[in-house]
């Protein structure tokens, strides 16, 4: 579940220059240039294992062709897990950071390797996840990301990581343009979707650190599925904590939310023990001390929020800024996303 494939050739680097000024900030480092690979999850920044004799670390790079301008920010990435590694014991540790593009054209950083199972689409073979496991498991996922929301920005060194209030407002309208930016013949406009969610913007119930790609296959689990390790942390930033719980439960299929959202699933959620995404939100509260009050919207956000990067990412593929052929439908998730996002729209309106 957490091993590398060999370089998709789009994807390449020259890892001698990567071993050389690896080298001169970590000469511990020796038997170089490392053995490589590279990691096939995700469909956002590009993850590689460098093994070195006795030692592995990961490289994060951002991808080639057309990004949003606030994404992709190693800088900030390797920024984020600097400053919350002394008050959130789940980020790896950060080695160096890269901002020279003469090595291999981008910013890219490197890290630790955090060992563990990370649960992808389907439970690794030998791994039993009954459901009691499995509830544990999804109290684990949210308990975490309240443990998270509960950081003091100021004691990680991060007050400055975001704008804070008016968080609510700025994602609506940032998404409805960035997906009319990314849009293609072949999707919906989604204009009845971003209207209501305009129309119908809580106040921000609070300002914390937030993730903003909280899902399974960002979390690194130990023998115990106890949480080791929580990946990509290039969209945290300070926000509305419900918003990062509204975005999280657009990724949480259920056993019974069709059978192309479980045949699309990208974790094991839907297993039998887990929990709802009703039973995690009324558990996120007891945690978090939050009121949460008119969930649909949450609900509607993170659905249409995961169209529009889904679709900023099919829109790399339709341009040929990237042959990956796991992008190549993506249009018909956006389709998807648009029906669930105006069925919730409907029960909510009654």
């Amino acid at each position: 579940m957490n091993q590398p494939g060999p370089v998709r050739g789009e994807d390449g680097f020259d890892v001698a220059r990567v071993d050389a000024w690896l080298s001169e900030r970590l000469p511990e480092l020796t038997g170089g240039p490392p053995e490589i690979g590279q990691f096939s999850g995700g469909a956002s920044n590009l993850t590689y294992l460098l093994r070195y004799p006795g030692t592995e670390l990961i490289l994060r790079r951002p991808p080639a062709g057309r990004k949003a301008s606030s994404a992709h920010d190693m800088a900030r990435e390797y920024r984020v897990q600097r400053g919350l590694a002394p008050v959130f014991p789940y980020v790896p540790k950060v080695r160096a950071l890269c901002q020279d593009h003469d090595v291999i054209g981008c910013d890219f950083y490197v890290m630790d390797r955090v060992e563990g199972t990370i649960p992808r689409r389907n439970v690794p073979e030998g791994l039993e996840l009954g459901p009691a496991r499995a509830r544990a498991l999804s109290e684990r996922f949210v308990d975490t990301l309240a443990e998270l929301h509960a950081v003091d920005p100021s004691a990680a060194g991060l007050a400055d990581l975001g704008r804070g209030e008016g968080y609510v407002q700025r994602q609506i309208e940032g998404w409805t343009r960035r997906y009319d930016q990314a849009r293609t013949w072949n999707v919906p406009s989604f204009r009845h979707v971003t209207g209501w969610l305009a129309a119908n913007q809580p106040a921000d119930a609070a300002v914390s650190v937030i993730h903003n790609d909280w899902r399974l296959d960002n979390l690194v689990l130990d023998d115990e599925l106890r949480v080791a390790g929580v990946l990509d942390w290039e969209m945290a930033t300070l926000g509305d904590p419900l918003m990062d719980l509204g975005a999280a439960l657009a990724y949480w299929v259920q056993a019974d939310d069709g059978r192309l959202a479980v045949r699309t699933r990208r974790q094991p959620s839907h297993l039998p023990g887990m929990l709802t995404r009703d039973e995690i939100v009324r558990r996120y509260a007891e945690r978090s001390g939050l009121r949460v009050e008119g969930w649909a919207f949450y609900e509607v956000y993170g659905l249409f929020r995961l169209a529009a990067i889904a679709q900023q990412i099919y829109y790399r593929y339709h341009h040929r800024q990237t042959r990956n052929p796991a992008f190549r439908n993506l249009w018909t998730a956006v389709h998807h996303l648009q029906r669930r996002c105006r069925a919730a729209i409907r029960r909510a309106d009654g």
